[in-house]
Formats: C-alpha cells, structure tokens, sequence
C-alpha cells in the first residue's frame, strides 16, 4: 500500500494507492477521501518518473478524484505528468481495473519465476487474459458495476509501457487477498468460487 500526502492545504489527506484501499477507508471513517490513482514511476533516486500514457490511453491514466481533485492534477501537470479529474463512479472503475491488473500480472509473472511484467503480456498473454477476465467478473459482480470494453487491451498496453518492472505476488492484503475474500465468502455460502484460476494459483504458489 502506498499513501502520498501533498500539503495542498493542513489536514488535507490525499491517498493513492497500488491495492484495494476502500475497506480500510470505511473502517476509518474515510469514504470520501481525496484519492489518486498514481499511473507513475520512478525507478530510482534521481531519474525523471515515467508517466502511465500507452498507445490506448495516449493521453495518460492517472487519474484524481475528491474536493481537490482538480489541485493536485494542476500539480501533476507542472511536473510534466498527467493526471484527469473523474468523478466518483469513474474513478471505482479505473482503480478497481489497476487492482485487476497488478493482481493478474503479478501472480501470472510469480508463476513463471519472476518473469518481468512485459514477459508476461509477451509470452504469457493466455494465461493473463483469462485470469483478468476472472477477476473482472468477480469485481463487476461485488461491486454491481459494469467495466467500459476492452479492458484487457487497456492493461496489456499498460503493461508495455512498464515492461522492465519485475513481479511478485506482494502486499497481498491489499491486492489479491480482495479477490480471495469474495472466493472465501462465496465458498463460505455455499456457491462455487468466482475466482477458481486465481485461488488455484495462489495456492500453487503456497501464498494460501
């Protein structure tokens, strides 16, 4: 998990995050807190970041949403980054699809012995589709949401332009253990598992 404060004004709390934040926001009273969903990075101390913009989203992927949604993208762009303003429904969709990402292309990546993220699009892009799509499913159907088409396209684009990054399967609170917690909820009723390649998966790897 990662948490980003920028002193836009005191008390201002602004989040962003690599995971699924939205159960730790409720327990804290949270629900409406500023958020950014961070598409950058920086590889090391020193070096400029590299900016989420892909040949599907051209125009960049990160994006804020809250009361100072609009300040902090002013502040992303005087740093050579982009950043959009969406509301709050848009926002659950683009963060829940970067959940779906890092979920899928870590585990699949673990699998393979570490194989860097463009690995997998590259030589694994099978395996990785069907597990987005899993996990798509299972996230639509928690959250009675509907994704926009062509997700798959728009993570595997993503996933280029970060190629080099290696993977793991990390912080799993927060990332995969969302996806395992509706398997265990729906096992738990008595209905079969939304997610079996994913729960198979994590348990080929001993993660459960």
């Amino acid at each position: 998990m990662m948490i980003l404060s920028l002193c836009l004004r005191p008390l201002l709390s602004l989040v962003g995050t690599n995971g699924m934040l939205e159960p730790w926001l409720q327990s804290k009273g949270l629900n409406d807190a500023d958020q950014v969903l961070a598409y950058f990075a920086v590889s090391k101390l020193g070096e400029p970041p590299v900016d989420g913009k892909t040949d599907t989203n051209p125009e960049g992927l990160t994006a804020a949403y809250g009361k100072w949604a609009s300040a902090i993208a002013t502040r992303l762009h005087a740093g050579g980054l982009s950043c959009k303003v969406l509301d709050k429904e848009a926002f659950q969709k683009q963060m829940l699809e970067k959940l779906i990402w890092i979920s899928a292309f870590m585990l699949v990546g673990a699998r393979h012995h570490g194989a860097t993220v463009g690995d997998v699009e590259k030589e694994f892009r099978p395996e990785v589709s069907s597990l987005i799509a899993e996990l798509a499913s299972a996230a639509a159907g928690e959250k009675g949401i509907t994704f926009e088409e062509a997700m798959e396209d728009r993570l595997c684009a993503y996933s280029r332009a970060v190629a080099h990054f290696p993977t793991a399967v990390k912080e799993f609170k927060w990332r995969n253990g969302w996806f395992y917690s509706i398997s265990e909820k729906a096992i738990a009723e008595g209905r079969p598992d939304p997610c079996p390649l994913h729960t198979a998966w994590l348990k080929e790897l001993k993660v459960v």
